[in-house]
């Protein structure tokens, strides 16, 4: 296989947590932003000999590249990934896919057609703690699943002003617990039913911005139901996740804050309260992700461990969660979705 070029998009802080990753796998990458921070990113890694550079203009890098890794704003994700594929490059895009399932499918479509490999970047399927359930489940230890819960919560992020705007983001439901979604699937099976709930005012109009929490129960089409609890906090709210999952015969849950090799950590320069989750135990999770992506690139490679569908249907998923939240209504998935 050819060396490998990336033409990363963006460089804030998730583009701060998959450079490393790359720069792991032998990569060289070329950073592209609108704003002028590819250089001050570049220039950083430049003075420790890395190869990272600044592109000039996105045609340019698009040209030269051999995948792109999407790490800009949500609003941002279709029309860059768009005009990646349309490109030929196989593309990464950080989670969600887009804001509605609609704009995912396009994209997906749009990647089949030319050939190419869409990866959403679901990096929680990765996280020790979280494979461990996923490999348990699959091995029947059990048994048939009936009731799974997840909570996510941490600082709302205001290191930027989209998050506050629900119509960017997609708030905390789109934005942060879309990770809980796709998880919940991966082990349940696809859903048709889903009911939620958002207190707190999701629009950031003060500083500090609003608690908002968020409450979703999802009906798969085993029967199982997942309730996934989401929180933006105060400034000074602890980072947390948690999983109880229970079936006919047994139970596992797991607390990130019980485990000492679990951290949050700042990826280079950081504004206040934004942090990425990462496991200093063991192999980053998000060089684990980009190692998977990177090995379907090749003739006869394996599948990854997250699929294009995947990312669809956690932006499906998500989606009716936030319609619902919106309207008091249970949505229902149509089944043509699945």
């Amino acid at each position: 296989m050819p060396p490998l070029h990336i033409g990363m998009l963006g460089a804030g802080g998730i583009a701060r947590a998959h450079l490393p990753g790359w720069l792991a796998l032998g990569a060289r990458v070329s950073v592209y932003t609108v704003d002028g921070s590819a250089r001050k990113l570049a220039a950083e890694y430049a003075e420790s000999g890395h190869a990272v550079t600044a592109a000039d203009d996105l045609g340019g890098l698009l040209a030269g590249v051999t995948a792109v890794d999407v790490c800009t704003p949500t609003p941002t994700h279709r029309e860059l990934a768009l005009a990646a594929v349309a490109a030929g490059r196989h593309v990464v895009c950080e989670k969600p896919l887009a804001l509605t399932a609609r704009d995912a499918e396009e994209i997906a479509a749009a990647a089949v057609a030319s050939g190419v490999r869409l990866h959403p970047a679901h990096v929680v399927r990765y996280f020790p703690a979280y494979a461990a359930l996923r490999t348990a489940v699959a091995r029947g230890d059990l048994g048939e699943l009936a009731v799974l819960r997840f909570t996510r919560g941490g600082a709302r992020p205001q290191w930027a002003p989209w998050f506050g705007d629900p119509a960017q983001s997609g708030g905390v439901i789109m934005d942060l617990m879309i990770h809980d979604i796709d998880i919940a699937r991966w082990l349940a099976g696809d859903v048709i039913r889903v009911h939620a709930r958002t207190r707190g005012v999701e629009h950031a109009t003060r500083t500090p911005a609003e608690v908002v929490t968020a409450t979703a129960v999802l009906t798969h089409a085993s029967g199982a139901v997942s309730h996934i609890n989401g929180l933006w906090g105060l400034p000074d709210q602890r980072f947390r996740t948690t999983f109880r999952v229970a079936g006919a015969d047994g139970l596992l849950h797991h607390d990130s804050t019980a485990v000492p090799g679990f951290r949050i950590t700042a990826q280079g320069v950081r504004a206040a309260n934004e942090g990425i989750p990462t496991s200093p135990m063991t192999e980053s999770p998000f060089l684990a992700e980009l190692r998977d992506f990177v090995a379907s690139w090749r003739p006869g490679g394996p599948e990854p461990r997250v699929s294009t569908r995947d990312g669809v249907e956690a932006v499906r998923i998500a989606e009716a969660a936030v319609e619902s939240s919106r309207t008091g209504r249970v949505i229902e998935i149509e089944e043509a979705a699945r």
